[in-house]
């Protein structure tokens, strides 16, 4: 049995080459980056890499989960916290999506970034992006729910839409506005649920989700 400290080495390694690999693919893109810049940002050995990875598509895959599993709590703690009704915690998502937007660390969802790099039949990272958007397609779908929506699939499948067009739009433009537009399109699908209108100004720079 490995000694505790060995475990806690493991641990930051695995820590260190998750988090350097996370910045450097994000900034720069998976295919521009190779495992010899990741394991020397990381100051870790590339030995340590393929035993906790497998292999540079390890990586990217556990890449993604993380980023993605952070980025949720953040977008869902986002919308859940303190004291709203449902509609107006719907009534939240891009105001939020345009601090994202105006943040340092934005370079789009690594999610779309990463399936547009490889082969489009590429099953292992499209079934972690897939299973990311259900997730949250889930928490917009229950908050619908509960402001009484009828269709509460169909809104979230319409906002989800909005959502993507924005970070798309935002990435390429490298302007936070998209989010100003896709949210008063949303103001249109959620007035029937009473939902505040979302604002049409973002600040120039806001939180990160993803570092």
């Amino acid at each position: 049995m490995a000694s505790e400290s060995t475990q806690q080495a493991a641990g930051t390694a695995r820590e260190r080459l998750l988090g350097t690999a996370a910045r450097l693919f994000c900034r720069y893109g998976i295919n521009a980056i190779g495992v010899d810049m990741v394991v020397q940002e990381a100051n870790t050995a590339k030995a340590t890499l393929y035993k906790t990875f497998g292999s540079k598509e390890g990586l990217v895959a556990a890449v993604l989960e993380r980023e993605g599993a952070a980025w949720r709590d953040w977008f869902v703690g986002g919308l859940l916290s303190g004291e709203a009704a449902p509609a107006e915690r719907l009534a939240r998502i891009f105001p939020l999506l345009g601090a994202w937007f105006a943040s340092d660390h934005f370079y789009g969802c690594p999610f779309i970034n990463a399936l547009g790099e490889h082969d489009k039949q590429e099953a292992r990272y499209r079934d972690i992006a897939l299973r990311h958007k259900r997730a949250v397609l889930d928490a917009i779908e229950q908050l619908a729910r509960e402001a009484g929506a009828g269709d509460a699939a169909g809104i979230a499948h319409q906002l989800g839409l909005l959502i993507d067009g924005a970070i798309v739009a935002a990435m390429v433009t490298d302007d936070p506005g998209p989010a100003a537009v896709a949210g008063s399109m949303a103001a249109a699908i959620l007035a029937p649920l009473g939902g505040a209108a979302a604002p049409g100004a973002f600040p120039e720079k806001g939180v990160s989700p993803i570092q």
